[in-house]
């Protein structure tokens, strides 16, 4: 088994320079675009609706693999790392590294999971109607991701608050909205909007905000190396960017 896998990283490693199909593990390259930040160039100035729902508009196109783009790219993802472990000027060949290409290829399969799922199927049975219309709030959702500059970790919480509109969503998908978009390559900006996007699309609540706190991994063990920075990003929709009393009791609540 393991001199079929040997041979099969060998015959991908000689491939994986060459590759060049503008794809990457299943899913095609390129971000998604943020249209109509405030104060851009598009968009009527003050249409805070436009702009709102261009926003909700470009973070509907999912990218997405299957588990079958997994099993295939699986032996070009093993063997780009051993072509990293030669980089380095080790060699893959020495006992402690004979698997590593497979485990480490696996393991960035895993912590990009979030291309594999859906926010639609993740919500489809968990949306009830319930006459409740007082501020919703789930906080400390642990949250880990992957920052897509340098591909080292990022960790920290994730804190949800939305009010409700005639329909309340069960507090567990709360927690996967972020699974999904926290385990992709991120920017935690991006990471912010996202899930704040993902809650208004599904619900249409009157108002929903998200603050993410995290630690760079990439600000910590490399660069400028500071070991107690963490970023803080937030994103507030609705009434929560309307009006200071509801966003004020929900920046309250989160810090207490």
């Amino acid at each position: 088994m393991e001199r079929s896998k040997q041979k099969q990283l060998n015959q991908s490693e000689m491939q994986v320079t060459g590759t060049n199909d503008g794809s990457v593990n299943g899913h095609f390259e390129g971000m998604v675009k943020i249209t109509n930040r405030p104060g851009g160039p598009q968009g009527v100035p003050g249409d805070t609706n436009s702009q709102t729902s261009s926003v909700m508009e470009s973070w509907k196109e999912e990218r997405t693999r299957s588990m079958e783009d997994n099993e295939i790219s699986l032996p070009r993802l093993a063997a780009a790392y051993t072509t990293i472990l030669r980089g380095l000027g080790e060699d893959p060949q020495r006992q402690g590294l004979l698997k590593t290409p497979w485990r480490a290829a696996t393991a960035m399969q895993f912590f990009t999971k979030g291309y594999q799922e859906k926010i639609i199927d993740v919500l489809n049975d968990a949306i009830f109607d319930e006459d409740h219309d007082e501020m919703v709030i789930v906080k400390d959702i642990d949250m880990f991701s992957m920052c897509e500059h340098h591909l080292v970790p990022i960790f920290g919480r994730v804190h949800i608050g939305y009010l409700p509109n005639k329909r309340v969503l069960g507090l567990s998908k709360l927690a996967r909205i972020v699974e999904i978009y926290s385990r992709r390559l991120q920017v935690q900006e991006r990471l912010t909007k996202q899930i704040a996007v993902a809650i208004t699309e599904a619900l249409q609540p009157a108002g929903v905000g998200v603050v993410v706190e995290a630690t760079h991994m990439c600000m910590v063990m490399r660069g400028v190396q500071k070991m107690n920075s963490k970023t803080v990003t937030s994103t507030m929709l609705g009434v929560f960017r309307e009006d200071p009393k509801t966003r004020d009791e929900f920046l309250t609540l989160i810090r207490s």
